[in-house]
């Protein structure tokens, strides 16, 4: 395993899902970062964690319908582009796949990424099935996936959160991934820290900027991510 530059998390400020939304809103509506950008650099340190930190042979990739499962897609977009054999599964009918992460599909498409039906077995799964924005237990075939999961022996990496997990609270709901690692996003969550499903727990830049983090009335460390684009949270 890579080494990775570690960070204490009892002196790095925490944000509820709520505060994650407007962290985004921010993002979007008033610096015009667009969704397309954080995607894609969430994705991008997502496919370097997996690499570096579990060096996969093969990797499924279960991806959600919103942003969680756009990064998830970029992820596999990048992990293909280096060799490592990677597919994709859906959480749901491609026609339910929201329009920014379904640009990532069919890029995937274009470049000849296997898109599976039902998942495989692989030496890494990548859980980007529900972000932040979980609302009540997984229901039909996100139930399923995340049920399949936890019958695999395969180390399993998610983004943001596990799949399951109320990044505010910590409390699970049934069905919920428990993770060998957690990428998440820009600042860790609340629900996150301390919690086991989370296994150990990384955090990426997505490139939002300190004032966005002022707004909240919170610093973060100052040069946290100067020598690399993610951290690990001890």
């Amino acid at each position: 395993m890579a080494a990775f530059s570690e960070i204490d998390s009892a002196t790095t400020p925490a944000v509820s899902g709520e505060q994650m939304r407007e962290v985004d809103r921010i993002m979007i509506e008033d610096l015009r970062i667009e969704l397309m950008q954080m995607m894609e650099n969430a994705g991008r340190n997502l496919a370097r964690l997996a690499v570096r930190r579990f060096s996969p042979d093969r990797v499924v990739v279960l991806a959600g319908s919103g942003g969680n499962g756009g990064g998830g897609m970029v992820a596999a977009r990048h992990l293909a582009n280096w060799g490592v054999p990677v597919a994709v599964v859906l959480g749901q009918d491609r026609e339910r796949v929201g329009s920014v992460p379904g640009h990532q599909l069919n890029v995937l498409e274009r470049m000849g990424v296997a898109i599976i039906a039902d998942p495989e077995p692989a030496d890494l799964i990548v859980d980007a099935l529900i972000g932040y924005s979980l609302r009540g237990h997984p229901r039909g075939r996100i139930a399923r996936l995340i049920e399949w999961t936890g019958e695999q022996a395969a180390d399993v990496l998610s983004l943001d959160n596990p799949s399951g997990l109320d990044v505010t609270s910590g409390i699970t709901v049934d069905p919920c991934i428990s993770a060998t690692a957690t990428l998440t996003l820009a600042a860790p969550k609340s629900g996150l820290l301390g919690t086991d499903e989370v296994g150990e727990l990384y955090l990426a830049d997505i490139s939002v900027p300190p004032a966005v983090y002022r707004a909240f009335g919170m610093t973060m460390p100052a040069g946290v991510f100067a020598e690399d684009t993610v951290v690990r949270l001890i």
